[in-house]
């Protein structure tokens, strides 16, 4: 097993890519702290966890919200005595579809703030306060979630895709501070995923437009679907796992090749 007796943190765990993501850690050996604002959800996945035989356990935390992050980490430490992997997975993609504010320059202030504090800089956070204990073990990775949206542009995506632009350049910035402690940072850019967050993007549509939405985002892919949270976090796992070690400051989409005929730049 690629992670046998490694211990990770996954934030954002609780639904999603996330949970995915923390199942499959944990069938590959590794003892998983599931991060989750969402109590319910979060208690509920590491229970899943441990009813499979595995090993996990659950802290809320909010990745904006710095002694949350602080007593995140420390609850790992606490609880496992050391870390081996950090998966900054939480995000949220924030919009509003009233045709007055559809524009990037009408974005509410509070929802640029609210994506910016959670996708960037909860990545940020995290990666700060878990640098040491990773150094500690040995280095170890960090793999964060980037998005298509960070590398191509998209309407309605004001605040979502600046933040994860964001995040592929801080993860290039971290690769390089990193790499004299042993710690590799990586990041990955999903297509549109079946998660409850593509599901809320379009359910919030205006009546009439959530089928139209729906089909753009299956239009932009090759492959005339959606991704499954699973295929993305087989990806997490091979970032996180020795099978990666020659790759430090990457981005790698995983896309259903969306990207692929857009003419993208890096």
């Amino acid at each position: 097993m690629r992670l046998q007796d490694k211990v990770a943190v996954i934030t954002g765990a609780g639904q999603g890519i996330g949970a995915a993501t923390a199942h499959r850690m944990a069938s590959e050996g590794a003892k998983v702290v599931v991060s989750d604002v969402n109590e319910e959800t979060g208690a509920a996945v590491a229970q899943g966890i441990r009813d499979g035989g595995g090993n996990a356990t659950y802290v809320r935390a909010d990745v904006s919200n710095v002694d949350d992050v602080k007593a995140l980490i420390a609850a790992a430490k606490d609880a496992y005595g050391r870390l081996d992997v950090l998966h900054n997975n939480a995000g949220v993609h924030e919009t509003n579809f009233t045709t007055d504010q559809a524009q990037s320059f009408e974005l509410p202030e509070e929802i640029w703030d609210k994506v910016i504090a959670i996708n960037l800089k909860g990545t940020w956070m995290c990666s700060k306060y878990a640098a040491p204990l990773l150094a500690e073990a040995g280095g170890g990775a960090i793999v964060n979630a980037a998005s298509i949206g960070g590398l191509i542009g998209y309407p309605m995506g004001a605040a979502y895709g600046p933040s994860k632009a964001g995040v592929v350049q801080l993860t290039r910035v971290m690769a390089l501070e990193l790499a004299p402690q042993g710690t590799r940072v990586n990041c990955y850019a999903p297509g549109n995923t079946d998660t409850p967050m593509v599901s809320k993007y379009y359910d919030t549509a205006p009546p009439g437009e959530q089928e139209m939405i729906k089909q753009q985002l299956l239009g932009t892919h090759m492959f005339p679907r959606l991704g499954e949270p699973d295929e993305v976090a087989r990806l997490v796992v091979f970032l996180a796992s020795d099978d990666s070690s020659m790759m430090t400051g990457a981005c790698v989409t995983i896309d259903l090749g969306t990207t692929a005929w857009r003419g993208m730049r890096t």
